[in-house]
């Protein structure tokens, strides 16, 4: 019986791409250490919105070692993402063009050989600078909503602001429902 099961695990463990339980490298974490300190910024509002998203512990202490795993793990997931888009889109280029004028643009040494290999990591370059100016946006949106929900908790003061936008019981989390509800009438506002 123990056999048919360590067997079945070992064909399981075969089927699984070897991918799957790939990890953020260091260039991964570096960049994610990078948006982290970029998004939690200088100010008194923004360190309050950093705490307030990523902190999970009783004092919150936790919240920049937090944002790197996460952020980590999304520069992970985006470089997979610009990997996949950029050799379809060589792929689609090769077709489209042919494949002498594709070696001719793209490829270098005998016979372009390695074009579709200079194709991709170009193109997946390309890709991961667009999802990082993505980041940078969102971050620098995140970082101008927790400003504005900071003028407006000193405007209305400490209670009425946390009881229009507090959700929990001792209403902790209005600043950081505050800071979600801006950035996504933000977003709305963008779309329109």
């Amino acid at each position: 019986m123990r056999r048919l099961t360590a067997t079945g695990v070992a064909l399981l463990l075969l089927a699984v791409p070897a991918t799957a339980g790939a990890q953020p490298d260091q260039t991964d974490r570096s960049n994610a250490a990078q948006e982290c300190r970029a998004e939690r910024g200088s100010t008194d509002a923004t360190r309050e919105a950093f705490v307030a998203k990523y902190g999970t512990n009783a004092n919150k202490r936790n919240a920049f070692g937090k944002c790197v795993s996460q952020r980590a793990r999304d520069e992970e997931q985006e470089g997979k993402v610009a990997h996949t888009n950029a050799s379809k889109q060589c792929k689609a280029e090769a077709e489209e063009i042919g494949a002498e004028a594709f070696a001719a643009k793209y490829g270098k040494g005998k016979k372009g050989a390695n074009a579709h290999g200079k194709c991709v990591s170009g193109k997946a370059k390309q890709l991961e600078q667009q999802a990082d100016a993505e980041d940078r946006e969102q971050i620098a949106e995140r970082k101008s909503a927790a400003k504005t929900c900071a003028a407006e908790r000193k405007e209305i003061g400490r209670d009425a602001f946390a009881d229009k936008y507090g959700t929990n019981e001792n209403k902790r989390n209005a600043f950081g429902k505050c800071v979600s509800k801006t950035v996504k009438a933000q977003h709305d506002a963008d779309k329109q």
